[in-house]
Formats: C-alpha cells, structure tokens, sequence
C-alpha cells in the first residue's frame, strides 16, 4: 500500500469561527487521534489532491510538531454545495493493530458469457477489510475468465489470507447478466387485390358505367 506524506501545524484555536477563518486561507482543519494523544491541526487544501480524488487506497504519514505519525484518513466532510473539504480526521495506526479500508475491486480476464453477449455488473466496487497495515492490500483483483452468463463471484468466494472481509458474505460482487434484447416482429404480409395493368400496345377498355335495374314503365291506357 503505497504512502502519501503531508505536514500540518498546530491548531491553536478550535471553533466555528476559528474554522471558517482557516478555510478562508485554503487550509482544513484537521484532526489526529488513536495514539496516546490527540492533536488538532491544519493543512493545505492541496494536500488532499493524492488522498481524496483518487482511486487508490493510502496510509498517511503527517509530519507534525517535528514527528512523523503514520495515518489513515478515517472521515472527510464535504461543503453540501461546493464540495469543498470542511475537515478531515485521521486515525493513527501501528503495526501490531488491525485497521478498517474500504479496498477498490478490479477484475482480471474475459469472461465467455461477455463474448457470448452478456454484460458485467460491478455490484461492489469497494470491499470493507480489516488486517494489520502490512497485509492491507492495495486492490482486490476478481479473476472473471470463467463467468459463464447468470454466473456470479460473492464475498465468500474471495481468498481471506491474514484478512476478515467485512461485507456480507452472500453479497454479489461482480456477475455476468443477459442483456436484454428487443425482437421486433415483423408483420404477416398482407394479401393485395391484383390490379390488371394494360400492357404496352393493347387497347385499354373504358370503364363501364354502372346502371341500376329501373322497373318497368307502366303502359298508359
């Protein structure tokens, strides 16, 4: 798992109002707890950009008051409007006590039911695992090149060597579903009256009008 370093500096004041002045310098307010002590402290905005808005699972090692705290982001609270970070709270870890990550899914392979015309739905894209920090593997990768369609790979089915899976074990991680296909019909061919069509040269007879039988004229006397 790999590690992102960040520095922080001592957070005097803690309030509403110290907050929001530190928010309008770009920092966040921040805090680090876990250990023998707690610390409140701020860092640069930027410092999130290789924490929060990727993929990838990290510890974070924060350098503080002259010390480095090995880290992982435990919670981040977002502006509801502008997204903007408001805090962020960080657990430290030491190596002979196991940790909670949510570890992103990856799927390795083709799968014969895609090639026959299925489809993969990812159902979890993240899997909540606890392990000491030196088994906390970056991503679990789901091998598919045998998922026929209607097959599935749950939480069980996936090795848990030096790790406890955390979701439910008969939930549905990856599977193979039929697409669903719309047959149009195509409707019977309707019988046509035939048309006589004159050929080229011959007479073409006018229509004939037609009478309706009239009765008889009485004879006058």
């Amino acid at each position: 798992m790999k590690s992102v370093s960040i520095s922080g500096s001592p957070r005097v004041n803690v309030g509403k109002k110290d907050a929001k002045a530190i928010r309008l310098k770009k920092m966040v307010p921040c805090v680090l707890y876990g250990g023998k002590e707690q610390f409140f402290f701020i860092t640069p905005e930027d410092s999130f950009k290789k924490i929060v808005y990727t993929p990838e699972i990290c510890t974070v090692k924060i350098q503080l008051n002259g010390k480095e705290y090995n880290s992982i982001m435990q919670d981040i609270q977002f502006h509801p409007v502008t997204d903007k970070i408001l805090h962020a709270d960080f657990l430290e870890i030491f190596e002979n006590k196991p940790i909670t990550m949510h570890v992103p899914v990856k799927v390795t392979g083709t799968a014969p039911g895609i090639v026959k015309g299925g489809k993969l739905l990812m159902k979890i894209k993240k899997l909540k695992i606890k392990t000491l920090p030196k088994y906390m593997p970056d991503s679990i990768t789901l091998d598919i090149s045998k998922l026929e369609i209607g097959d599935c790979i749950r939480v069980n089915e996936i090795p848990t060597e030096n790790r406890t899976m955390l979701d439910s074990p008969n939930n549905i991680v990856v599977s193979v579903r039929l697409t669903r296909v719309v047959v149009e019909e195509v409707p019977a061919e309707s019988e046509e009256a035939t048309i006589p069509v004159a050929t080229e040269g011959a007479p073409v007879e006018p229509a004939k009008d037609v009478v309706k039988d009239k009765a008889p004229a009485k004879e006058k006397k």
